[in-house]
Parts: C-alpha cells; sequence; structure tokens
C-alpha cells in the first residue's frame, strides 16, 4: 500500500518511521496524540506470538515527550505527580500518574530524568504539554517546557536483548529495568530505557533526530533478522494479559488512582505540594465507590478488541462496564478490564456481560492474567 493512501489529513502528524512501516507491512493506522501510530501488520494473533516468543519493533512516536529543563526543573516535575520523586536519581525511569486537582488522571506517563535539571515525561494519549505549559504560567518557577524533536520505538520481546547486544555491544546487557542510557549509533543520538508496553523484556529507543528515522529503522531490522525480529504494533493481548492500562479506556479524567489499585503511586504524606494532593486524601479518607477488576468472559473467542464499552449488569442493574477486553490464545480465554461498582468486586463474583452478540457471565478474577509479578520484563 502507498503511504499516500492512508489519509487522515496533514493535521495528523507522521513520525519519522512512517513511510518504513509502510514498507514494512504496516496495513491500518490509529490515532494517537495527533500522530498516526501503526495498528495492523497482518494478523494480531501472529503479532502476539512475535512479541511473546521472539520479538518485535513498533514505532511508537506517538509516545511523545514533554520536556522539562531549568533551574526549578525537578520541583516543577513533583507538582505533576503524587509520587514521591525525592529519591528519582539521574538515570532513572518511573512510572508515574498526573492528576488534576480532583485527583482525576490526566495521563499516565514514563518519566526519565536525563540530567539533574532535565526531564522527560514520555506521554500516554493526551495533550500533558499544554497542561504543564498552562501549570508553568502562574506557578513562579523557573522552567522551559517544550516538546523535543525525540521520537521513540520500542524493541519488545524475550530475544529484544540479542537484537539490542547486536546493535550496541555487551555493555547494553548491564542496563537495568527502568533505567535509561545515552548512547549512539552509527552517528544517531539516542536515549535507550529498559521500558515498554508488553510486560515482556523489552526497550525503548528514544531517537533524538528525526532526520534519521528512516535509517535507524532499517538499522534495527537488519540487526534483528537473525533473531527473527518482525515489525509490529503493541500488542492488545499482550497489554491486556499484563494488566496494563491503556488512556481513555481503562482511565481518564474521571478515575482516580484509587479506583485503579495504584494508590502506591501516590505518596500522600510526604511534605512536597502536588496538583490533587487534598482530593486525593480526601478520597482515600472516603474510600471508592467502584474499583477496576479483570474478568474471564465466558463466550466464544472475541475476533478482536471491544470498540465500546460494553455494560455490566448484576440483578438487571447495571454496576458497571467493560474497558478492554481481547481473547488471549495462550490462555484460551476472553480476558478483560472492567471498572466494577465496589460491591461486586471480590474475586469469584459472578457478572452479566452485555456482548455485542448478546448477555453472558462473566467472573472477577487477579489481575495481571499472566505473568503476574512481571518477572519477564524486570529480568
Amino acid at each position: 500500500m502507498n503511504a499516500d493512501e492512508f489519509g487522515f489529513g496533514t493535521q495528523i502528524r507522521k513520525s519519522p518511521y512512517f513511510d518504513a512501516t509502510v514498507r514494512w507491512g504496516a496495513k491500518g493506522f490509529s490515532v494517537y496524540n495527533h500522530m498516526y501510530i501503526p495498528r495492523d501488520f497482518g494478523d494480531p494473533e501472529q503479532n502476539f506470538w512475535n512479541l511473546v516468543n521472539d520479538a518485535i519493533l513498533c514505532d511508537v512516536a506517538v509516545e511523545r515527550q514533554v520536556e522539562i529543563t531549568g533551574p526549578d526543573a525537578a520541583k516543577f516535575v513533583q507538582m505533576l505527580t503524587p509520587r514521591d520523586l525525592s529519591t528519582m536519581a539521574v538515570g532513572q525511569c518511573k512510572y508515574i500518574l498526573i492528576t488534576n486537582a480532583d485527583g482525576g488522571i490526566l495521563n499516565d506517563p514514563i518519566l526519565l530524568r536525563l540530567a539533574e535539571n532535565h526531564f522527560w515525561i514520555s506521554l500516554a494519549d493526551s495533550d500533558i504539554l499544554l497542561w504543564a505549559q498552562g501549570v508553568a504560567v502562574h506557578s513562579g518557577l523557573d522552567v522551559t517546557i517544550c516538546e523535543p524533536d525525540v521520537s521513540p520505538l520500542q524493541l519488545q520481546g524475550p530475544k529484544s536483548g540479542e537484537v539490542m547486544r547486536a546493535l550496541f555491544g555487551d555493555e547494553i546487557m548491564d542496563l537495568k529495568y527502568y533505567w535509561l542510557r545515552e548512547v549512539e549509533l552509527d552517528g544517531m543520538p539516542l536515549i535507550v530505557s529498559r521500558t515498554g508496553w508488553s510486560s515482556e523484556l523489552g526497550y525503548e529507543i528514544y531517537l533524538r533526530d528525526g532526520s534519521c528515522g528512516e535509517a535507524l529503522w532499517e538499522r534495527i531490522m537488519a540487526a534483528g533478522m537473525e533473531f527473527g525480529l518482525k515489525p509490529g504494533h503493541t500488542s492488545s493481548i499482550r497489554r491486556i494479559e499484563g494488566g496494563m492500562l491503556s488512556y481513555h479506556a481503562d482511565a481518564d479524567i474521571h478515575t482516580n488512582p484509587f479506583e485503579l489499585g495504584l494508590g502506591r503511586l501516590c505518596n500522600l504524606d510526604m511534605e512536597a505540594d502536588f496538583i490533587g494532593k487534598a482530593a486525593l486524601r480526601r478520597i482515600k479518607e472516603q474510600g471508592i465507590t467502584r474499583k477496576q477488576v479483570g474478568l474471564i468472559i465466558d463466550a466464544a473467542p472475541l475476533n478482536g478488541p471491544n470498540t465500546s464499552f460494553w455494560q455490566i449488569n448484576v440483578g438487571g442493574n447495571e454496576v458497571g462496564k467493560v474497558t478492554s477486553a481481547i481473547y488471549s490464545p495462550r490462555l484460551g480465554q476472553n480476558i478483560a478490564l472492567a471498572m466494577v461498582a465496589v460491591e461486586h468486586a471480590e474475586i469469584g463474583s459472578q457478572l452479566e456481560v452485555v456482548l455485542p452478540s448478546g448477555p453472558t457471565v462473566a467472573t472477577v478474577v487477579e489481575t495481571p492474567f499472566f505473568d503476574p509479578k512481571k518477572s519477564l520484563a524486570a529480568a
């Protein structure tokens, strides 16, 4: 397919890897952070097996970076998140939540600390650049906030380490889970981190010069050929197996961290102030009325992810909704993340889910559905 045939218009930005992904078989795209993201390289189940057995390379340039620099950068970043960053070292990455004054979640990005006063917020799908710039206006803090020319790729799967070794040498194998390193490849300036959206061993490779997109993609694919590397897209099957959130689906501005079981990311007793602190304290004291759960849905294998929220009933009354659902070929089950009233969130509870084909039974189970301790990703 010709790259010009994907027609969202010029207001939807293309990544530096766009033409390369089309050349390597991308057949469909979605829009994320106002950019094209490849969502179809053929059979999504084969993409899943490529990921969990070997390795895939994904264009995730849609993970835009909000760059925060200046003398007050660390203090400003702490204002944005309830997670205590006081011990975050240079070279470290952290999964954080960004909350508003009501305790609602605006984004669940990865934070990278490149230097003492240099941070990147690697975004999920919402306009945090505008939020951060707005917060800065009356903050009284000396910071500069911009979107740099940075475009990540994800190299994920059990053989991703071998591909990285082929590209960067043995020393890259020392990179620890949720840490980053500044490197060069054929003169291309990169940041490499041991992170990703797959719950598998994986790396993110942040290109700092968009003019090198084609060269970087081809270089990685060539190095990965002997290890079975395939072009791919972030796997809905694997991320739901891993209980990983998709912003706008499983969380949004109306969702608070405690509903998602993410209270561990809220350090409400720390001295530092942050946006939403009073609201989150109040929510914790009062308790939540709904909670995210995992479900096993009793039905014929789903032929793809849900494209709408499916109603959940108990005794004829609506008690929640399915937010993300998929058939896992590895588990042989339909698995889902759902938001339900707390009184129906107990493990083993039986609920009715209204599928497009009609109502069926679902059972509340523990999440993640696979490798709950994330031992694969952290290996």
